[in-house]
């Protein structure tokens, strides 16, 4: 592992679109408090981390915990929130896996973190995958709880790192779904077609799937654009990526127009006062909202005979696949989309090598 918990997300999948997923840690001008609509929603939605069942490995309810864990949870997420300069989707996740944790220990007996051994991690483990629980969902929660110990030990909190030897169970990694060129192709063309008569949101849905495609940068990213985040002199796009960590990514001669069109004709159309300095509006000209842009990427991939049912992440696994069936190397392809470990980019390779196989079992004469 590297850093603390950003480390927790790259051992649990940073592209896998688990709750620490696609996004969540772009800077503060995101979806949380500048979406056009339903942020709020999207903020307090819960994945299986915070089910509502009864049980009180999903609980998220505080009463029940002791004095001390609550405490130290509460210091834990100041340091998420503060040191680590965390979103609040990811700190909230990991807060909820943590007070899981808190409440199965003190089934246990152990009604401070201090008191926290490999036994006890095992079991909450033990218990989550006898009900069920997604290999990811279990490394994502190991992940968690070894980030906490070594913070217990770090500050002082405990004596001994429980969670060093914790293992998490190995993830079954399935090849992510993709689009051919030619799909691609087709999705881009049929888009401009209709933004004839689709008017200004037409522009900005053109200028949204060429530069998810051009770059591959998640969701979050791209609603979090500011217009001078665009250098079109060099064109580059600025993006904070997860942990909130800067980096410039390049857009082709297609994504350019597409966002000169969308700048100069089509975004002065739906700007208001609330617009700032967003790149991207809604219909109401507020900050386009990311749930927007998802079902616009399904309803427009829909048209698309043939082509899969994708969202946006996967305009962003489809750039990745492009852009190392073209020739780029796996560290390019790391840095442009931002991943933290190279293991999440080789991902990609198995999906180029599949396709290779395919097309070798079609055109050998020996295959």
């Amino acid at each position: 592992m590297g850093t603390e918990p950003d480390a927790a997300a790259n051992e649990s999948g940073e592209d896998s679109g688990d709750s620490h997923s696609d996004g969540s840690d772009s800077r503060s001008r995101s979806s949380d408090s500048r979406s056009e609509s339903g942020a709020h929603s999207d903020c307090g939605r819960s994945g299986d981390s915070r089910s509502s069942s009864g049980d009180p490995s999903d609980s998220d309810s505080s009463g029940s915990r002791g004095e001390a864990w609550a405490e130290t949870i509460d210091a834990y997420e100041r340091h998420l929130r503060h040191e680590r300069d965390l979103s609040p989707n990811t700190v909230r996740a990991y807060v909820t896996d943590l007070i899981a944790l808190a409440e199965h220990a003190e089934l246990l007996g152990r009604h401070d973190p201090a008191d926290l051994d490999l036994g006890v991690l095992r079991s909450w483990l033990a218990n989550l995958q006898t009900r069920g629980k997604a290999r990811t969902t279990l490394a994502r929660r190991a992940a968690a709880a070894r980030v906490f110990t070594r913070w217990l030990v770090r500050t002082g909190r405990a004596s001994d790192d429980a969670g060093a030897m914790l293992a998490s169970p190995k993830r079954h990694r399935a090849l992510p779904p993709s689009l051919r060129a030619t799909e691609v192709r087709a999705l881009l063309d049929s888009t401009e077609a209709a933004a004839v008569d689709d008017g200004p949101v037409g522009q900005r849905d053109v200028a949204v799937l060429e530069l998810l495609y051009a770059t591959g940068i998640r969701v979050g990213e791209l609603i979090a654009l500011d217009i001078d985040d665009v250098d079109r002199e060099r064109n580059l796009v600025r993006v904070f990526g997860k942990g909130r960590k800067e980096r410039s990514v390049p857009f082709g001669a297609p994504a350019a127009r597409a966002l000169d069109s969308w700048i100069r004709s089509g975004r002065v159309k739906l700007a208001t006062d609330r617009s700032g300095p967003a790149l991207f509006l809604g219909a109401r000209g507020g900050r386009v909202d990311p749930r927007t842009i998802r079902r616009m990427v399904h309803r427009r991939l829909a048209a698309v005979d043939g082509a899969p049912d994708l969202g946006p992440h996967g305009l962003r696994h489809t750039a990745a696949t492009h852009l190392l069936e073209g020739g780029a190397d796996l560290r390019s392809v790391q840095e442009l989309l931002g991943h933290a470990s190279l293991a999440t980019t080789q991902i990609y390779t198995h999906v180029s090598g599949e396709r290779l196989r395919k097309a070798y079992r079609l055109a050998h004469p020996r295959a």
